[in-house]
C-alpha cells in the first residue's frame, strides 16, 4: 500500500487529483490511500511520519508548500515530496527540501501518471530502508543504516542506534521480516546485528560502536559467515 497526503487548498483541484490517484491505483494494480489536508498547516503541525508521497500545493493561506515541506523534512527524510504548482519558478527552491519533482497547474492525468509512477518506485525502495520507531511518546522515521544492533529483552525490542535507544513491543522475527535486509544478521538468540556498522570481531564477540555482543556458540559459523559474505571476505 501506498499511503499519500494531497495539500492542496482549492477542494476541486484536491479532488481532482484524488480521483487520479484512484486511476493510478487501477491501472497499476496498487492500492493508493489518499488522505486531504487543506492546508501545509494541517499536516505540518504535528506531524507524524507514516506518510510514503506528499502531493503538496505550495501557495496557501496559513502555511505555504515550502514552509510545511521545511518542517515535514525536519523529522522525515524519507518521504517523496512532489509540489502541485502553478508557478514552475518553484522547482528550483524544491531543492532546498529535497523534492521529487513537481507538478504544473492544470494538472492533466498523464502528466501526472507519469510523475507518480517515478514517485511511487522511489517510495516502494525507500520503505525497506526505514523504520517508525517510537521515543518519548512520539514516532519517527530512522534509517536502518542508523541501527546498531536490536536487542530482545521480555518481549520488548532495544532499538540501538548512533541517536539513541527506540523501545517498542514484538519479537525479533517480526523485527528480522521487518527489515529483511542482508545487513542484519543474528549474532545470538538475543542480538540482531547490523553487518554494515561492525568495527571488529573477537573469538566469542562481535564489536559495533560503543558495545561488545556476544557471538553464541551455535551461531558462530553461520554468522561469520555472513559476515565475511557482506564484506567480501576477512572474517572468518
Amino acid at each position: 500500500m501506498i499511503r499519500t497526503a494531497i495539500v492542496e487548498d482549492d477542494p476541486a483541484c484536491a479532488e481532482l487529483l484524488r480521483r487520479y490517484l484512484e486511476r493510478c491505483g487501477r491501472e497499476w494494480g496498487l492500492e493508493i490511500q489518499a488522505e486531504l489536508f487543506s492546508d501545509g498547516l494541517d499536516i505540518a503541525e504535528g506531524y507524524r511520519p507514516v506518510w510514503d508521497i506528499l502531493l503538496m500545493d505550495i501557495e496557501m493561506p496559513h502555511m505555504d508548500g515550502m514552509e510545511a515541506a521545511r518542517r515535514i523534512r525536519a523529522v522525515d527524510p524519507a518521504v517523496v515530496i512532489v509540489f502541485i504548482t502553478n508557478m514552475a519558478r518553484y522547482a528550483v527552491k524544491g531543492y532546498e527540501v529535497d523534492a521529487l519533482d513537481f507538478v504544473l497547474k492544470p494538472v492533466t492525468y498523464p502528466q501526472f501518471a507519469m510523475k507518480m509512477k517515478k514517485a511511487a518506485a522511489i517510495a516502494a525502495g525507500r520503505e525497506r530502508r526505514y523504520l517508525l520507531l517510537p521515543k518519548d511518546g512520539v514516532e519517527q522515521r530512522v534509517s536502518t543504516d542508523d541501527i546498531l544492533f536490536v536487542e530482545v529483552i521480555n518481549h520488548r525490542l532495544y532499538v540501538h542506534t548512533a541517536g539513541g535507544v527506540y523501545v517498542r513491543s514484538g519479537s525479533m522475527q517480526e523485527m528480522e521480516r521487518q527489515l529483511a535486509l542482508p545487513q542484519f544478521a543474528r549474532c545470538n538468540n538475543s542480538y540482531l546485528v547490523n553487518l554494515r556498522n561492525v568495527v571488529g570481531v573477537r573469538r566469542d564477540a562481535v564489536l559495533v560502536p560503543g558495545h561488545e555482543l556476544p557471538i553464541s556458540r551455535p551461531k558462530r559459523k553461520a554468522f561469520l559467515q555472513t559476515l565475511s559474505d557482506y564484506f567480501g571476505g576477512g572474517f572468518r
